[in-house]
């Protein structure tokens, strides 16, 4: 083989090589590639022109690269383009400073607000850098068919009001989440009291538009007063009722598993993360409110990260299978005894309210429901008051505080001019005998 007179078409390696390499015109970016391709058709005795016509390149750069032997290429490092989410992470880093818990969902939405247009994956990939996750162990996910399964709980809030910033309070988030849709029905509330908890379970009821086959409690005093000696669950008598009337069976955790109530436990930390982290709130009724806004408009309208379905759909699907409401409400009424102060009122729960200004019994008897409370004295209902919420409050009805009566001042006795002692009597006579008397004193004078 002569060098410069060689037949392209019939040498194998080439062929081979020229159908691996496609040249690229008007460049001359070296990969690795191509400078070992160089030196191997060199090797093979093909002429300079020949490679740089097959290569595309340059008679000199083949000789340079010729010349320079087989050293990998060395490449320009790469111009750093910005990122859409580069005007937002100083205001990521403030917001996560101040609260670490919130979510990349709930970030999303606030720098979505302020112009971001750039994808939630970008910025999840961020908030690891600032924020690594937690490492947790694995889960065994349980699933339930479709209106077989609610679970219940509590989880306790720290808040402050607007009205009154000082104070941090104390509030308790009532929630029932559906097992199969995982539909939130969720409550803030003041206490943990048992007509409380029937209260939000109707409202539960209400809202759902049925009753799931079966609710799971954590195992609080409300729901489970404790265990038998053969291990039995004793639920509270009126919790029994209470499904009884609706048509659920009621089942307890087992103790220390807390897991196994996953899908309303899991939600908790979803509510304080997306919905009330960063937030204010006037007053408990605008906290729920709120609350209210947030379940109908983001948290059951989302995608659910575990079954991969939207809330909302899945649970329209549900609602047909839940067992229909039964016709009238549950009739829950506590009945206990309640002493009258001296200005009238009866303090139930923290408020006050009036019973009339008749009432003289104490104590009386006092009858609370979800909605109303009733006071009872000597078998009558003697005041009838819409339930407040709050705590301080009091409450006075109209009618029940009549005004003030002043009795007219004790007139003095009329004045006979005349003193009497004890036992004599002054007789009455008629008052033209004084008048005569008078007259006839007249004319002596006179005379």
């Amino acid at each position: 083989m002569v060098a410069g007179h060689c037949d392209l078409p019939n040498v194998t390696p080439l062929r081979m090589l020229s159908v691996w390499f496609q040249p690229t015109e008007g460049t001359e970016v070296i990969t690795w590639e191509r400078v070992f391709m160089l030196h191997e058709l060199h090797a093979q005795g093909v002429s300079i022109s020949a490679i740089a016509r097959q290569t595309g390149l340059d008679r000199k750069t083949v000789r340079r690269h010729l010349a320079a032997g087989i050293q990998p290429p060395v490449y320009r490092p790469r111009t750093s383009q910005g990122s859409r989410l580069d005007p937002y992470t100083a205001y990521l880093q403030t917001r996560l400073a101040e609260y670490p818990g919130l979510s990349g969902v709930r970030l999303l939405r606030e720098i979505q607000a302020q112009g971001y247009t750039g994808g939630y994956t970008i910025l999840t990939d961020y908030l690891r850098t600032i924020r690594p996750p937690k490492e947790a162990g694995y889960e065994v996910r349980f699933e339930t068919p479709a209106g077989h399964q609610g679970q219940v709980d509590f989880a306790h809030f720290k808040v402050r009001f607007r009205h009154d910033p000082e104070v941090v309070r104390v509030v308790w988030l009532f929630s029932l989440v559906l097992g199969h849709s995982r539909y939130l029905f969720g409550r803030f509330v003041w206490r943990q009291t048992l007509d409380v908890v029937m209260a939000c379970h109707e409202a539960a009821f209400t809202e759902l538009g049925g009753v799931p086959a079966q609710l799971l409690y954590d195992r609080m005093k409300t729901a489970v007063l404790g265990e038998s000696e053969s291990g039995e669950v004793i639920y509270h008598p009126t919790l029994l009722a209470l499904a009884a009337h609706y048509g659920f069976r009621p089942k307890a955790c087992r103790p220390y598993r807390a897991k196994t109530k996953g899908k309303v436990e899991r939600p908790f930390r979803y509510v304080r993360q997306d919905f009330f982290l960063a937030s204010r709130f006037d007053d408990l009724e605008d906290l729920n409110r709120q609350f209210d806004g947030w379940r109908h408009e983001i948290a059951n309208r989302r995608t659910h990260a575990t079954t991969g379905q939207v809330v909302h759909t899945a649970f329209e699907a549900e609602r047909p299978v839940l067992q229909t409401l039964p016709a009238g409400p549950f009739p829950d009424v506590l009945s206990f005894e309640r002493r009258v102060t001296q200005d009238g009122m009866v303090s139930v729960d923290g408020n006050l309210y009036s019973v009339p200004d008749t009432t003289r019994k104490r104590p009386v008897e006092v009858q609370r429901s979800a909605t109303e409370i009733r006071i009872i004295e000597q078998g009558h209902c003697v005041a009838c008051h819409p339930r407040l919420t709050g705590r301080g409050q009091r409450r006075l009805s109209p009618g029940h505080r009549q005004p003030h009566k002043i009795a007219p001042a004790a007139l003095p006795p009329t004045y006979s001019g005349y003193f009497t002692r004890p036992g004599e009597v002054v007789a009455t006579r008629d008052l033209s005998v004084y008048q005569r008397i008078g007259q006839a004193k007249a004319r002596e004078t006179h005379t």
